[in-house]
């Protein structure tokens, strides 16, 4: 039933979604703290776009980025491979929007002709789609879930619950 065009257009954009986060993921390496992690973040202690975003990252998260530096990259190693596979699509998809907001917000400066702001736009639109439609239920596990395994299908149980909570 899911040999369609949008089914495979579906699947094609989750996957292309999840190569992203995933090559995100190799420039956080070495853990804890790699220096383009530290380099961007510094950047978002000068550059972000509202006073209160700025003292966070400078008063909070740079004194304590070899405990975010991990926490970043299993984040975004997590959001790669729930879109990758099409599992729990819905709930990475707003956990990545989140990450994409902060860096909106983060590394804007206007005028800054190395940034193109409407490339977080596009990419924010790209996931809410991915939400929105629960993209994981086009050739991903999502579907396969819904299909074989009774809790899930009937709502029952914790597994049952957490998916029907999602939509």
């Amino acid at each position: 039933s899911q040999r369609t065009g949008r089914h495979l257009g579906m699947w094609s954009m989750r996957v292309l979604i999840g190569c992203m986060w995933s090559q995100s993921v190799l420039w956080k390496l070495p853990l804890p703290v790699s220096s383009g992690l530290q380099y961007w973040t510094e950047q978002m202690g000068t550059r972000a776009a509202f006073e209160f975003h700025r003292e966070f990252v400078t008063g909070f998260l740079i004194p304590n980025l070899h405990l975010f530096g991990p926490l970043v990259f299993l984040t975004e190693l997590m959001l790669a491979v729930a879109f990758m596979l099409g599992l729990g699509v819905r709930f990475a998809g707003v956990i990545g929007i989140l990450f994409v907001l902060h860096l909106w917000f983060g590394i804007y400066l206007p005028g800054e002709p190395a940034e193109w702001p409407w490339s977080y736009v596009f990419l924010i639109m790209v996931m809410f789609l991915l939400v929105l439609d629960a993209a994981g239920r086009s050739l991903g596990l999502d579907a396969w879930l819904r299909h074989h395994v009774p809790a899930v299908r009937d709502g029952t149980g914790v597994l049952g619950r957490l998916f029907h909570a999602a939509g």
